[in-house]
């Protein structure tokens, strides 16, 4: 068994999780996240909790922030929201079409990074010595496609949960609309896209789900008998394991469990015989 709990660097954001280590802060305490550029303040969202499981690599908390971190953190967020404001207003004063997604800022180098997102290629050479001297500081402007910035922004999917990326999701998987139509899902771009304008991440989800069932199940236009009569599977229902069958007598459409069509199923029901129903009443004296 371990130790481990959970932070974020902004309220409802992206979850990082740590080694609490020796120390044991609460829900909402301020505690300090070992990182690259040495250590930033996020809140605690989960208090140190035992698990079950062996979890190893955790980077380990650097303790509780004190009053001289949290004003650090303070003046650094003012400048990130400093940097975006004259990055905007310059970005205007050149012409060109960026959008400012998100600032970094390393104090210890006083170097600015600044994110932005653009429909193509941009020659920001100008801008970036501009924001030099406006700054006076080392300026890096780093361009960053759509799911990037869905993830930097933040906001509600449509499921009306707040995005995957901006949450839990480490990295960006593949996906494809093949996904979509395994999950017999609308192929249409308003109903399986995301906020950020690609394919949402969650077809991926339950997508193995689909493919190890539409392997065992009937396909669509395969001739079955079911307890109602001879018919075509019209349909299939991955999650309640059913097929709907179209009646040859009238046209009729009905929904059959899986297994009551399935072939190998209906064998080694005329072979051994039905499961017995369990029996009724107590044990016996």
């Amino acid at each position: 068994m371990s130790m481990i709990m959970a932070v974020s660097f902004t309220r409802y954001g992206r979850l990082y999780y740590l080694d609490p280590g020796e120390h044991s802060p609460k829900v909402g305490d301020k505690v300090l996240v070992p990182t690259d550029a040495g250590p930033e303040v996020a809140e605690c969202v989960w208090a140190p909790q035992w698990t079950s499981e062996e979890v190893g690599g955790l980077p380990v908390c650097a303790g509780i922030a004190e009053e001289e971190h949290l004003a650090r953190d303070e003046s650094n967020k003012r400048r990130r929201a400093e940097v975006r404001s004259v990055s905007k207003r310059l970005i205007k004063r050149h012409s060109l079409p960026m959008k400012v997604v998100g600032v970094d800022y390393l104090d210890a180098d006083n170097v600015y990074t600044v994110y932005f997102s653009a429909p193509h290629r941009v020659d920001f050479r100008a801008l970036v010595r501009d924001l030099a001297r406006n700054l006076r500081a080392r300026v890096e402007l780093r361009q960053i496609g759509p799911r990037d910035e869905a993830r930097l922004q933040g906001g509600i999917g449509p499921c009306g949960r707040d995005l995957c990326c901006a949450t839990f999701l480490k990295d960006f998987e593949p996906v494809s609309v093949r996904m979509a139509k395994d999950q017999d899902l609308p192929v249409n771009p308003m109903r399986i896209a995301g906020a950020c304008g690609r394919l949402m991440c969650c077809l991926k989800y339950e997508h193995p789900l689909y493919a190890e069932a539409h392997t065992r199940m009937p396909r669509l236009g395969l001739k079955v008998d079911t307890p109602e009569g001879p018919g075509t599977v019209v349909g299939r229902n991955v999650p309640s394991d059913s097929v709907v069958v179209r009646l040859e007598n009238g046209g009729r459409r009905c929904a059959c469990p899986s297994a009551s069509v399935c072939s190998p199923r209906k064998q080694h029901d005329a072979m051994y015989g039905e499961a017995a129903p369990p029996a009724e009443g107590g044990p016996e004296e």
